[in-house]
């Protein structure tokens, strides 16, 4: 979200931001860029005040002249594009980031009743393209599919120095995600246990915060490995970190298309995905990275090994991946995109 507000054409669009929590690195960027920012206070969609909190979302709609409104997560689509339908007559967008699964069986219901009504629904990939027609049986031509896009000049490789728990000469094996279940972690761990000695000073770094950690921890000391493992909680030195992980892996069990594995590959990481969602729509296995069965510890080291015994295959990995996002997936090509989108739109409520 704060990437597209930040990369819209100022010339054709003035972009708002609504949103339940306003802290944060995100709410600083936007503020600095001057994006007005409306709090709404929803801690429940079961009190009164989620009802206060609509009428004051319609209001704001209302006095600013806001003629589209596009949500880009789950609470906030099954909210805010029932009130801007029945409460405005501004278009309302909803968007499909991640598998209908993920929702509990109440929220997805919500969701699914704001998505079928909505103008329309952006997804990231055509992975959730053919999700929510098959599963969501949302019509085709209501759907909309836009790439993430990132920051091209904040995620390039950096000269940091190592953190002092990689030593130099290190072959670094790593993560940078959320610790949830569905980003299939105790994969990875039980790969590198299978991989840990076909090279000298082989380390895992699992850069995140998250539930799973003491599970996490608790795994890898009973593979044995916790003496090659770096657990780093949640930073903003997200692309210094990326720049000494020289394989990246993402073991995801459930996943759309990922923000972290486009910065890895951006980053010069040569990169090990599973075959999952739309990762294999980033990843060509061979070509601009590894792809590997979901959950598949197995899979996963025999991928970990031909990128470990082959240097030249690892180094032409990374250099195509970072190619290929350069290419397609800036925070400019992103916003074009749904600036088109909007545009659409606008013009056939008009």
């Amino acid at each position: 979200m704060t990437e597209t507000a930040l990369g819209l054409d100022r010339e054709l669009f003035e972009p708002h931001v609504g949103a339940f929590r306003t802290g944060g690195a995100r709410g600083d960027e936007l503020r600095a860029a001057g994006v007005p920012i409306l709090h709404v206070p929803v801690r429940s969609f079961k009190t009164p005040g989620s009802l206060t909190a609509a009428w004051t979302l319609a209001r704001y709609i209302r006095v600013h002249n806001i003629r589209l409104v596009h949500t880009f997560d789950l609470p906030l689509t099954a909210w805010a594009i029932p009130a801007t339908l029945y409460l405005t007559d501004a278009v309302a967008l909803a968007s499909q980031r991640s598998h209908l699964d993920l929702a509990s069986p109440g929220l997805r219901r919500a969701l699914l009743f704001a998505e079928r009504r909505a103008h329309g629904v952006v997804v990231n990939c055509k992975f959730l393209q053919r999700h929510l027609i098959e599963d969501g049986r949302i019509p085709p031509e209501r759907i909309h599919v836009c790439y993430n896009g990132i920051d091209l000049n904040r995620f390039q490789r950096t000269d940091a120095p190592r953190a002092a728990a990689l030593p130099q000469d290190a072959l670094v094996i790593g993560a940078v995600c959320v610790l949830r279940p569905e980003k299939g972690l105790p994969t990875l761990l039980e790969a590198f246990a299978a991989v840990r000695k076909l090279a000298p000073n082989l380390r895992l770094a699992i850069v995140g915060s998250g539930p799973m950690l003491p599970e996490l921890e608790r795994r890898a000391a009973e593979l044995g490995i916790s003496d090659a493992c770096v657990f780093e909680p949640s930073t903003s030195r997200v692309t210094d970190w990326l720049s000494h992980i020289d394989i990246f892996v993402l073991p995801s069990l459930s996943e759309a298309f990922s923000n972290s594995l486009m910065e890895a590959m951006a980053c010069g990481c040569c990169v090990a995905a599973s075959r999952v969602g739309g990762n294999p729509e980033l990843v060509e296995d061979g070509v601009t990275g590894l792809l590997f069965p979901p959950g598949d510890a197995a899979g996963l080291a025999s991928a970990l090994q031909k990128a470990i015994h082959d240097p030249d295959l690892r180094q032409r990995m990374a250099d195509g991946a970072r190619n290929f996002v350069q290419a397609h997936f800036s925070r400019e090509t992103a916003a074009r995109r749904m600036g088109e989108i909007y545009s659409g739109l606008l013009e056939r409520k008009a």
